[in-house]
């Protein structure tokens, strides 16, 4: 596994796309600061780049880098949840620009245990974007045998861990905290 988080991070490093197993389904990521991989990321998708995508980071302390204010709900919510949870935060900083909303939020994700992405993302030491490992429009996959051949071919670097497991995870809450104390939730 230590071989495989190597050459992961040395892709993200050189602005490259990688696919991967996440605490949720098999996903794309790449550096979230870095402008030009996330340009590559959304052609590689075919997806609008209206669309956002969210971002991964290991530590619930980390959130804050990314975000003007982090509302105090936010760590309740994180603290409190028994599943992946996404969280959508107004006031996005520090990352491509390329990935904050129209509105200015960006949705976050703590990945705190998984053996291999948090690993990668102590490594690393920077966001990862996270968006599933399917062309725009089509089903998001569960396993890694389900990901589209032609997708596969178009990124730089294929995790190796996780491919032969099926067992089955859940897709993240989705929560989307307004700047003045709304909630709302988007995904249960």
């Amino acid at each position: 596994m230590h071989e495989d988080i190597k050459k992961a991070k040395q892709t993200l490093e050189q602005g490259g796309v990688i696919c991967c197993p996440t605490d949720t389904i098999w996903g794309l990521s790449c550096d979230a600061t870095n402008k030009e991989a996330v340009e590559k990321l959304f052609k590689i998708k075919n997806r609008n780049s209206s669309k956002s995508m969210l971002i991964l980071v290991d530590d619930i302390g980390k959130v804050p880098s990314y975000i003007k204010e982090m509302p105090d709900i936010a760590y309740d919510l994180l603290e409190a949840s028994d599943k992946p949870l996404t969280l959508i935060l107004p006031d996005a900083k520090n990352i491509a620009e390329n990935l904050i909303a129209e509105d200015g939020t960006i949705g976050i994700r703590v990945v705190a245990d998984h053996p291999w992405l948090s690993k990668l993302l102590k490594q690393f030491k920077k966001p990862i974007v996270s968006t599933s490992a399917n062309f725009s429009g089509a089903p998001s996959v569960q396993f890694f045998d389900e990901i589209d051949e032609e997708l596969l071919e178009k990124v730089d670097y294929i995790a190796e861990y996780g491919r032969d497991d099926n067992s089955k995870n859940e897709a993240s809450s989705i929560v989307k905290l307004g700047a003045g104390g709304e909630i709302e939730i988007l995904r249960h």
